[in-house]
């Protein structure tokens, strides 16, 4: 029920912003449609207009100018030949604006006639007005009548066109047809089109929500390579590794319980030994302790090296500063020189000059202590361990080679993963966690350097450790 409610207010807002942009876009569009052309063909009927009665205005001014002064009866005889000018009314008035030839009904003769356009004639300017109302175009212009650059009077017509009205009108009308037939494209269009995306909208939330609730094998199919379909693929990606990363946390869980649960059951069927069994002897007592305490050694160095692995997880590191390696080297061999005598394994150094790494010191001895305590427990009775140390230009290279068993080819890729083990019997009796190479490799990896594992050409493995030299321009 809440998942129907989201993808209907998804659904909603989606339709609801895209219905108002669009909306606004069309109105803008048949606003547009519906007043420019409109506009435009009234001012060119207009012009057409005002044209049409400068010309008929200026037959009349030369008929007059051939008169005898303005009289009615010279102005009337004057327009007699006039009478096919295609106008509603013509007026003529004197310099003062009264009236002296009227063809309107009631007549003005006689009376004077100080409208705008006839007072800017009398001015000596032409004046022309006309306004569109009811279908038809109502026109008037007016023009001096001059006698040796004086104004003698004026010339006033008067033009009612209701057939470019009609034209006008109908053109208003095709242009709302337009419109409508617009307006029903465009909503049939953004109906589809607003479904669609509301559609593979809800598929990807769909998609996301179920990956949400832990489904991280699901993935999404959205068809096309636009925005929606990019997104759902990148979505894919992300889900892809986010399984990777849950199952890998599921197996480290499961490894981590496994390697805890072996000193914890020993632990545990140890002292239920020395508390069943009441004429337990002191030796008999004291072995057990001992057992005891070798399991918890166990379970504090697993716990330690599960707590380092968090640290680096988190990017937390300790200070960095400049370790001299070989020193570091030389102090680890005399750790685990006991280790090597009990083995009868040799520990040897080649150590270059000036090898100074930007890393904490902490980190350095637990990588080289990891790496040179497996090279001596994996060995072979009188094998031998090479630790080697070289600067190249801005990288220390360290190497660890020792004449061991070696690693299989199609397992050198996963040794760096967290609890595993290329041999797991012999590992557990060794005392290693399957942690040490995976805390090498995340420590390597968060100061800036890389680690490779290639087999030796006789007989073991190589390991060989890149890290950033210090200079002296290092913060």
């Amino acid at each position: 029920m809440a998942r129907q409610e989201n993808r209907t207010k998804v659904r909603q807002s989606l339709q609801t912003r895209l219905a108002i942009g669009y909306a606004a876009i069309i109105a803008a569009l048949l606003i547009l449609l519906n007043t420019y052309p409109l506009i435009t063909t009234q001012n060119l009927m207009f012009r057409s207009q005002q044209t049409a009665l400068y010309n008929q205005a200026a037959l009349v001014i030369n008929s007059l100018t051939t008169a005898d002064g303005l009289t009615p009866e010279t102005v009337e005889q004057a327009i007699a030949p006039l009478e096919d000018l295609e106008v509603r009314r013509m007026l003529v008035t004197d310099e003062a604006g009264l009236v002296l030839y009227d063809t309107g009904e009631p007549s003005g003769v006689g009376k004077y006639a100080l409208t705008r356009e006839v007072v800017s004639a009398l001015r000596g300017n032409d004046a022309f007005a006309s306004e569109y109302r009811e279908g038809v175009f109502s026109s008037r212009a007016a023009s001096p009548v001059m006698t040796r650059n004086t104004v003698v009077g004026a010339v006033c017509l008067y033009e009612d066109d209701s057939s470019q009205g009609v034209l006008l009108g109908e053109l208003q009308h095709n242009l709302r047809l337009v419109s409508l037939v617009v307006c029903l494209a465009v909503l049939i269009l953004f109906a589809g089109f607003s479904r669609a995306l509301a559609r593979r909208v809800n598929h990807l939330l769909s998609g996301i929500r179920r990956v949400r609730e832990g489904e991280y094998t699901h993935r999404i199919s959205l068809e096309g390579q636009d925005e929606l379909g990019q997104l759902a693929d990148e979505f894919n990606q992300l889900t892809g590794r986010i399984q990777t990363t849950e199952e890998a946390r599921r197996r480290f869980v499961s490894d981590a319980a496994h390697e805890l649960k072996t000193p914890l059951a020993s632990i545990r069927l140890l002292t239920d030994s020395i508390l069943q069994d009441e004429n337990i002897d002191r030796d008999t007592a004291l072995e057990f302790v001992g057992d005891i305490g070798d399991a918890t050694d166990r379970l504090i160095r697993i716990s330690q090296e599960l707590l380092t692995l968090n640290r680096l997880d988190e990017g937390r590191t300790a200070v960095r500063e400049p370790v001299e390696v070989n020193g570091e080297v030389e102090k680890i061999c005399r750790l685990l020189a006991p280790l090597a005598e009990e083995a009868q394994v040799t520990l040897e150094t080649d150590l270059g000059a000036d090898c100074v790494v930007v890393c904490s010191r902490e980190d350095v001895d637990q990588i080289l202590r990891n790496l040179m305590e497996n090279a001596i427990k994996y060995n072979l009775p009188r094998g031998s361990v090479t630790v080697t140390t070289a600067r190249t230009e801005d990288r220390i290279r360290l190497t660890v080679a020792d004449t061991g068993v070696g690693i299989p080819r199609e397992e050198m890729d996963r040794i760096f993963e967290r609890f595993y083990r290329v041999d797991k019997a012999r590992s557990r009796a060794a005392g290693g966690t399957g942690l040490g190479l995976s805390i090498v490799r995340d420590s390597v990896r968060h100061y800036g350097g890389q680690i490779s594992v290639a087999p030796r050409e006789e007989q073991g493995t190589v390991f060989t450790v890149e890290l950033p030299a210090w200079k002296e321009e290092n913060p």
